[in-house]
């Protein structure tokens, strides 16, 4: 099923009820029950044992590699479920990769994802490195999936990210949720 979002008419004075509609939005695609959202009352929290410039730092994103046969994934790509991918995966920081966030809903009248730091921001965090801000990037960075299983992201792509990012000593990680 492919759906398309038509943005309004005109904009609306007030806040778009985004709770709501990914609500109806799942309960139309069919699954019997709307979605249930993520809520934890208590959040651990680790104050970092070095400063930021003491530290290696880890990009962990949503955004996807290029997945060939599976359609239009470049900017200004319509949404393309067909591009999601569903296993964590790394690629070295230093080389470049094709990402795109065409397999996410996102507001496409008001975004283009044509700019890659916009939604990866690499370059910025290499900037931080240069500038000796942070000790160093990651040898790699880490895709995670955005599977709409939470169980699934638990147990299977944070336990597999925690992995990786632990092979490669990284003392702090961002999380680039697209």
């Amino acid at each position: 099923m492919n759906h398309i979002y038509s943005p309004p008419e005109k904009l609306a004075s007030e806040p778009v009820p985004y709770m709501q509609r990914l609500t109806d939005y799942y309960l139309a695609l069919g699954y019997g029950n709307p979605y249930k959202w993520a809520h934890h009352s208590e959040t651990p929290f680790t104050k970092p044992k070095k400063s930021l410039k003491d530290s290696r730092v880890g990009l962990i994103t949503t955004a996807a590699p290029f997945k060939p046969g599976a359609g239009d994934q470049g900017p200004r790509a319509p949404y393309n479920a067909a591009a999601k991918f569903y296993k964590v995966y790394s690629h070295p920081s230093s080389k470049d990769q094709f990402l795109g966030i065409s397999h996410l809903g996102y507001d496409r009248s008001y975004s283009t994802a044509e700019d890659i730091n916009s939604f990866f921001p690499m370059k910025a965090l290499a900037g931080f490195s240069q500038a000796g801000k942070i000790r160093d990037i990651s040898p790699r960075y880490y895709g995670a999936p955005t599977n709409r299983s939470q169980e699934t992201t638990i147990k299977v792509d944070c336990e597999a990210i925690l992995k990786l990012v632990t092979e490669d000593e990284v003392d702090l990680a961002i999380l680039v949720a697209n």
